[in-house]
């Protein structure tokens, strides 16, 4: 069986400007996403960043991913158009994106789900119980009823996104508020899931459980060998 190839692509301008957040991440919070998922042994893992050539997707890049990882908060506009449009294309055609935090903001999220992805928001170090709700779904194999982390950024509902096809985690936090945190979909032949927490104060990238998560979405969303698309007018297949 082929490797599964990854590509973790972070802004990288939170870890490089502000030593409260380098403390963290020394190596990058795509670095930290990368570790975890290379000690899975079976996915190719590279990374890229925003400030590369290219904003670091290339058309070669993408060409050789199966499942992109998107992690962006200060800079989405900056992203280019045309690496938006790279993206867009290459999920069409099967490659599997999953969006982390607050990548629900980014172009390429917004895009793809056709509505403003907006939300409520707190920080305030608060616990953060991420329950499963879809415990036969795939994402969350040999994992318990919940997922706990001792500090994260509050989001909540409502979140303006189109209705997931399956919503596999659900977050509570101690202020009252919950959020659909695990949300699966489909678009063209690419696979989509959106996961909530990963806020750059906290280590979170580190949690064994939410590495399971992310390895086993990256998984699930590797394209699948199946017919090729086809599109425009054809010739009938028996005479008319």
């Amino acid at each position: 069986m082929n490797e599964t190839r990854v590509t973790v692509w972070n802004e990288y301008r939170h870890e490089r400007e502000d030593e409260r957040y380098r403390s963290v991440y020394p190596d990058g919070i795509h670095g930290a996403i990368a570790e975890g998922l290379s000690a899975a042994g079976d996915l190719k893992v590279r990374t890229a960043t925003l400030d590369e050539p290219e904003n670091g997707l290339p058309e070669h890049v993408l060409m050789e991913t199966d499942v992109l990882i998107w992690w962006g908060h200060k800079a989405h506009e900056e992203v280019s158009d045309e690496t938006v449009n790279r993206v867009q294309a290459r999920v069409l055609h099967g490659m599997g994106l999953l969006v982390l935090h607050s990548g629900h903001f980014s172009k390429i999220f917004k895009r793809l789900m056709g509505t403003s992805c907006n939300l409520i928001w707190r920080v305030a170090d608060e616990v953060e119980r991420i329950w499963v709700v879809a415990p036969s779904h795939p994402i969350a194999e040999g994992l318990d009823r919940y997922v706990e982390l001792e500090r994260e950024e509050m989001y909540g509902e409502f979140f303006d996104v189109p209705p997931p096809q399956e919503v596999v985690f659900l977050s509570w936090f101690p202020g009252g508020e919950v959020f659909r945190s695990g949300c699966c979909y489909t678009r063209g032949s690419g696979k989509i899931f959106y996961f909530r927490p990963g806020h750059e104060s906290y280590p979170t990238f580190y949690n064994a459980d939410v590495r399971k998560i992310m390895g086993n979405a990256v998984r699930w969303a590797a394209p699948v060998d199946g017919p090729p698309r086809v599109f425009g007018n054809q010739a009938p297949l028996s005479p008319l």
